[in-house]
Formats: C-alpha cells, sequence, structure tokens
C-alpha cells in the first residue's frame, strides 16, 4: 500500500505544531507563569525547551521519516533483529489512545463552554451562579457524553478523509483561525485599562520573585513544561515525519514547529495577564481561570458574550487540533497493524475510543465516587497521570537511546537521516550532549515528576 503524503511543508509544520499545541500552551502556560514570576520562568522554558524539546522531536521525526511506518511498526523497519525495542512501540500505540481517554471529555468542556457562552447562558449571573454552571456541566451525565461523544465523531469524520482532503485541509483552517482570534484577543487585552502591570509582570524578569519562590522551584517548573508541551514519547511526531520527503533537514523543521508552538504559548500570557491584573484576578487560580474566573470577566466587559465565544472558539480549536493529530496516529498504528482501510480504522477506532473515554467522563458524575489517588483524585487524574508523568518521559527516554546507541539505530543513522535536505543540521558536537546529558536530563524530569506528584 502506497504511503500518504501531506500536501505541503506548511501542512506539515501546522499540523506537527497543532499537535503539540493545546490545552496545556493556552491554559497550563500562563497558570505556570503566574504562579513561577512571570518573565523569568518565560526566559529559563525557553531554554529548556532548546536544549531537550529539540533534539527528542527531531528523533522522532527522523525515525518516522527513515521507516516510513507508524510508531507501531517503526522498529520492526529501523531494528528488525532488535525484537525488544519493539515494546516501546506498542506502548507509544497505547499512550496515545490513554491521551485521548481524557483529553477528549476536555475537550468536550471547551465546545460545552462555546455553546454556552455564545447562546447566552452566562449572562445576568452573579459570580457564584458561574462558578456553579462548572458544577452543574460535570455532574450532568448526558451532556458530558454527548460533547466527548462529538469531539470522537467529529476527529474520526475528519480523518477518514484522508490525510490531505481531511486532517491537513481541516489543521490548516483550524491553525490559521486559531492565531488570527488570538491576535485579536492579545490586541484587545494588551490595551485593557490597568493591564500594564499583568503585561509587565509575565514580560519582564523579576529576580525578588525568584527569591520568594525558590529558583529550584522554577527551574523543575520551566523543565517539565518544555519537555510536555511538545507531545513527545508516544510518536505524535514521528508519524508526521513518516508523511514528508527528504527536502528539509529535520532540526530546522523541528525548531519552525516548537517556535509556533511557542507563540501560541506565549501568545496565550498576552491574552491572560494583562485581563487579569485589569479586574483584579489571580493568574494562578488553575482550572477555574478558564471554567469560572474568565466567564465571569466576560460578563463584565462590553460586548462580553462576543469576546467569550470567541475565547473558547480559540480554547476549542486548540484542543482539536491535538484530538486529530493524535487520531492520525491511532488510525496509522490501526492500518499498519491489521493491513486495513482508513476508512476501517476510522470507524473501528471511534467505537473503541468512545468507550474508553466513558470512565473520565462519567468519572465526574456516576463514576464521582472512584478516587484512584484516595482523597478528591478523579479517573482523569489517574490517566493524565499515566500519559504525563511515565509514558511520555520514559517514551522519550527510550527514542533517545535508540538513536544515540549502537544497541538501536545508532548515531551514525539518525544523524544521516536527520540532515538530509536544506535547513539546519545536527553537529558532531551535539553527539557528547544527546548521548550523555539528554538521557540524565529526561531522567531528572521523570524523577521530579512523580516526587511532586505524590507529594
Amino acid at each position: 500500500m502506497k504511503r500518504e503524503r501531506l500536501g505541503s511543508r506548511l501542512g506539515f509544520i501546522l499540523i506537527s505544531a497543532g499537535c503539540a499545541i493545546g490545552i496545556g500552551n493556552v491554559w497550563k502556560f500562563p497558570y505556570m507563569a503566574g504562579e513561577n514570576g512571570g518573565g523569568i520562568f518565560v526566559l529559563i522554558y525557553l531554554f529548556f525547551l532548546a536544549i531537550l524539546g529539540l533534539p527528542v522531536m527531531t528523533m522522532e521525526f527522523a525515525m518516522g521519516r527513515a521507516s516510513q511506518k507508524s510508531p507501531v511498526r517503526i522498529y520492526h523497519q529501523l531494528a528488525p533483529k532488535k525484537k525488544a525495542w519493539r515494546a516501546q512501540g506498542y506502548a507509544a500505540f497505547a499512550g496515545n489512545y490513554l491521551l485521548m481517554m481524557f483529553y477528549t471529555t476536555v475537550a468536550g468542556w471547551m465546545l460545552h463552554y462555546f455553546v454556552s457562552t455564545a447562546t447566552g447562558t452566562f449572562n445576568g449571573l452573579n459570580s457564584e451562579q458561574v462558578s456553579g454552571e462548572f458544577s452543574n456541566m460535570l455532574s450532568d451525565t448526558p451532556s458530558m457524553l454527548i460533547y466527548m461523544g462529538i469531539v470522537v465523531a467529529v476527529g474520526f469524520f475528519v480523518c477518514s478523509f484522508g490525510l490531505q482532503k481531511g486532517l491537513e485541509r481541516v489543521t490548516k483552517f483550524m491553525m490559521i483561525a486559531l492565531l488570527a482570534i488570538m491576535i485579536l484577543l492579545a490586541f484587545y487585552s494588551v490595551f485593557l485599562i490597568d493591564g500594564s502591570d499583568g503585561l509587565a509582570y509575565y514580560l519582564i524578569p523579576n529576580f525578588e520573585n525568584i527569591e520568594q519562590i525558590g529558583i529550584v522551584n522554577v527551574i523543575v517548573a520551566a523543565m517539565n513544561q518544555a519537555f510536555f508541551t511538545l507531545s513527545l514519547g508516544i510518536g505524535a511526531m514521528a508519524i508526521f515525519g513518516s508523511y514528508i520527503g527528504k527536502e528539509r533537514s529535520l532540526l530546522g523543521e523541528s525548531i519552525n514547529v516548537a517556535v509556533l508552538d511557542t507563540l501560541v504559548a506565549i501568545t496565550s500570557g498576552l491574552i491572560i495577564f494583562p485581563t487579569c491584573a485589569a479586574f483584579n484576578v489571580e493568574v494562578d487560580s488553575g482550572p477555574s481561570l478558564i471554567f469560572i474566573t474568565l466567564p465571569n470577566l466576560f460578563n463584565s466587559l462590553p460586548g462580553g458574550m462576543i469576546w467569550g465565544s470567541l475565547f473558547f472558539v480559540f480554547m476549542s480549536f486548540a484542543a482539536l487540533s491535538t484530538v486529530l493529530a493524535v487520531f492520525e496516529n491511532i488510525i496509522s498504528c490501526t492500518v499498519d497493524m491489521l493491513n486495513c482501510s482508513r476508512k476501517k480504522a476510522c470507524i473501528i477506532n471511534g467505537v473503541l475510543l468512545f468507550l474508553l473515554s466513558l470512565p473520565c467522563a462519567l468519572g465526574f458524575n456516576l463514576l464521582s465516587g472512584v478516587h484512584p489517588f484516595g482523597g478528591t483524585s478523579s479517573i482523569m487524574d489517574f490517566e493524565d497521570f499515566l500519559v504525563s508523568n511515565i509514558i511520555l518521559p520514559l517514551g522519550s527516554l527510550c527514542y533517545v537511546i535508540f538513536c544515540v546507541s549502537k544497541f538501536g539505530w545508532g548515531w551514525k543513522n539518525f544523524k544521516a537521516e536527520a540532515n538530509t535536505g536544506k535547513g539546519a543540521k545536527i553537529a558532531g558536537w551535539m553527539r557528547g550532549y544527546m548521548t550523555f546529558v539528554l538521557p540524565v536530563i529526561i531522567l531528572i524530569v521523570f524523577v521530579l515528576g512523580l516526587y511532586n506528584f505524590f507529594k
């Protein structure tokens, strides 16, 4: 079966960036920056993005392009005699399912809030009533199932049309629309009266903040955010590497994707920080920032229904761009494993993923008594823990070791593939860093992630 190809380089960059760009960029990044000193956190984050995110992304792209296979078959192609590596391919496949088992529910929340804002549900409500709407949504079992189901159905419906006619065409539109909406909202927020203090906190490094928070805490937070923002470790980037030609070098393409991903994250801060400062809202108020605080804020703005609708369209596009990219990964793995058509893979996985997503969607209502970690922990917390704290870092570590070690694909093969084409190249001096330093950093992220979670 002839492998599909993306129609353009722009499509490749937008789809890869769309996979990385998600709710974490537009909510978690501003929240993390607010909690960890503002401007100084942003600088440290950018540093770790360069030394941690870019190398691993380049390795995923290289393995995908060299093998021309989905993540579940990469090791069969690149190291046919080293069968032990194949387990990581299946673990990556499982990681895609696990991620979508809770991400589809959160994406459904965004769609729900867009509909609620656009239809005026929040109009005239006081802060307590707006807060109650979030709780009402979580406890409304039919609503949770319907919106989660819409996300699953729309995602696989789009992917069923093929790589170029479905995924690439829709993702291009969503990403361009997302960037346009973000710029519009950022422009509005930056010029809010009394918003300048929030902007200064976000963009100007303040070392007094570091002393209060602790430099180690800030570094750890920036390191974690830089690592997880790019969705590395489950083959999400490898699959798109398998859909491109040899015209461009892969470090250069990784830089383009990372820049676009970071642009979205930083622009989201330009929306959140001035707005919160203008209305005396704490930027580190967690999930309530989006689902409780901001609807209150939009209620108080002239034309707030319009701005609120735009904001949740933007949030929905950010969530759906990740959903579509990961669905493509799942479909490609299924086609490789079952040797079936794309449409059949979409039907199988549409039904399967809806069923697998039920525990998370029901975890806030019918299954609200289930607390995997005790206390008030939810099924979503458990699924998120498995993906973010286990599968992503260990999967990334496997990719690194496979690319630099003689026990895997090997440095020479990786470098030759990554450097094929025009653009930035992997230099010889990088070998020592990628072989000895990068794995240690990933292990540190893994250990600290477990420590912070259970602490």
